[in-house]
């Protein structure tokens, strides 16, 4: 495959003639305004470089009108940036409101998510005192889309979209950073024995990238039992990829098994922009409180800070914050007693790690970290030979006693010469023909359409199939069309099929 390959360098934000990097900042909501001052505090007394813009997102925004929780004048305050570091907001209940954080990931097209974690034992508690692992999230695509449509009075539906070249980059991307970071392995997760063709997609595309990559190993496991090790052995991971829904719940596992979700960071990376962020919400039950843990908003700032090229500012602060843990001062998600020293509300923790600036841990490994960007290349894939072969016809029916027989024998007897029903689905498992009298059926039947010799059709044909099923009475509701790419099958067989 021919490849092209760009840097992920620090984004050219502005700067100012003292070299000072302007970032867009917005507090958020709940406990987002204590751990973002409490975040800049910290950040100031490091002498970090940076200057701040805010801007406001979440619910008050929500509330104004604005469904996408942002105002217009905001985005291009984030695109002037280039960086955007966020506290956690609160959508609020109810439809109409979508979330920002995907808004945001997809319209800046922040395609990866990075998520370290790592255990602090015997500081915070943690059975794996091993464990060091990054989860490299693709942050686009899959059930994130948020595709959704109800379709009849019984069934809804969510459309899972893979791409090629989502997977690729993702994939390519978590290779790259293992690399940079000295990392030895990439461990890829999906449930490609379930969804063949979407994760499939997605599986394969990481083996074929991993064979450029022969210095790193590479691995694949089912999700299920690898969130099952992930939980019982993290010790065993290192680099793992995935597509986005499963990287999100990763995340949460792998930050709870490290001792608390307040630690973890996470930061989103695009070709242009990025967003650093905590990984946990916004805590609304405790808002005000000064109780709040800051770290995970403290640890995406070191990202961040990473990122922009300012390596030795964020280990002076990361390790501040690691002698601050061995110290024992402690908020209240990872206080012990009689581990911890003294409970600190959320001001207090980081005036701690203030006062600790250019201490190193003297038991925790201090860190080092390596400024600049990822590469990141993409293939140039040849064009494929895409021929219709059928169609997948989807109908609202809910008469004669849900009878699969008799819906089947009237399908056929009303599809124009040429066609053949090759089967009926409900909720994926065939019904007909030779369906079983236990399968449970709702009022959403896929009805499959092929071309009486298995051979190619014309788009003029599907026409006038859905047309016949209309003049009938039949309630389409949705089409699939079939298509064949080099003469590989691009659709999935029913269960029982």
């Amino acid at each position: 495959m021919t490849q092209t390959q760009q840097i992920l360098t620090p984004p050219a934000p502005s700067r100012t003639p003292a070299t000072t990097t302007r970032v867009t900042i917005a507090r958020g909501d709940g406990v987002g305004p204590e751990i973002m001052q409490a975040t800049l505090d910290v950040l100031a007394a490091a002498g970090a470089p940076l200057e701040f813009d805010e801007i406001h997102l979440g619910e008050q925004v929500y509330r104004a009108g604005h469904s996408a929780g942002i105002e217009p004048a905001s985005w291009d305050t984030i695109r002037r940036n280039r960086i955007l570091l966020k506290a956690p907001i609160t959508t609020p209940q109810g439809g109409g409101f979508k979330s920002l954080n995907v808004t945001i990931r997809k319209a800046l097209n922040l395609f990866a998510n990075v998520r370290p974690t790592k255990s602090y034992a015997p500081f915070v508690a943690c059975p794996h005192p091993g464990m060091d692992l990054v989860i490299v999230r693709e942050n686009e695509e899959d059930l994130y889309a948020g595709i959704e449509h109800r379709q009849t009075q019984e069934v809804t539906q969510v459309l899972k979209l893979i791409t090629r070249p989502g997977s690729e980059r993702i994939v390519r991307y978590a290779f790259e950073y293992a690399r940079a970071h000295g990392r030895r392995r990439v461990t890829c997760m999906s449930k490609d024995n379930i969804m063949k063709l979407t994760d499939g997609l997605f599986h394969r595309v990481f083996r074929e990238v991993a064979e450029e990559y022969p210095d790193i190993e590479a691995d694949h496991q089912i999700i299920d039992i690898g969130a099952a090790r992930l939980a019982a052995e993290p010790e065993r991971f290192d680099v793992i990829v995935t597509p986005n829904l499963y990287g999100d719940i990763l995340s949460d596992i792998a930050s709870h098994v490290a001792g608390s979700i307040g630690l973890a960071g996470s930061a989103n990376i695009g070709r242009d922009v990025a967003m650093f962020e905590a990984v946990h919400g916004s805590a609304p039950d405790i808002a005000g409180r000064d109780v709040a843990n800051p770290s995970g908003l403290l640890l995406a700032a070191v990202q961040m800070l990473v990122h922009l090229g300012e390596a030795s500012i964020a280990e002076t602060i990361d390790n501040a914050w690691l002698a601050t843990l061995e110290d024992g001062l402690h908020t209240a998600d990872v206080y012990r007693e009689g581990a911890s020293r003294k409970l600190v509300g959320t001001r207090e923790f980081a005036e701690a790690i203030v006062a600790r600036l250019g201490r190193q841990p003297r038991q925790l490994t201090p860190v080092q970290y390596r400024a600049g960007g990822i590469p990141v290349s993409t293939a140039e894939v040849s064009k494929q030979r895409k021929e219709l072969r059928g169609v997948d016809v989807f109908l609202d029916w809910d008469e004669d006693g849900r009878d699969a027989d008799g819906l089947g024998r009237c399908l056929q007897a009303v599809a124009p010469q040429g066609w053949r029903l090759k089967m009926i689905t409900n909720r994926g498992v065939k019904v007909y023909p030779g369906g079983l009298p236990e399968t449970f059926c709702t009022d959403h039947w896929r009805c499959r359409f092929l071309e009486e010799e298995d051979g190619v059709i014309s788009f003029p044909a599907v026409v006038e199939l859905l047309s016949a099923l209309a003049e009938r009475g039949f309630d389409v509701i949705k089409t699939e069309n079939l298509y064949a790419f080099d003469g590989e099958r691009g659709y999935s067989l029913g269960q029982g099929e």
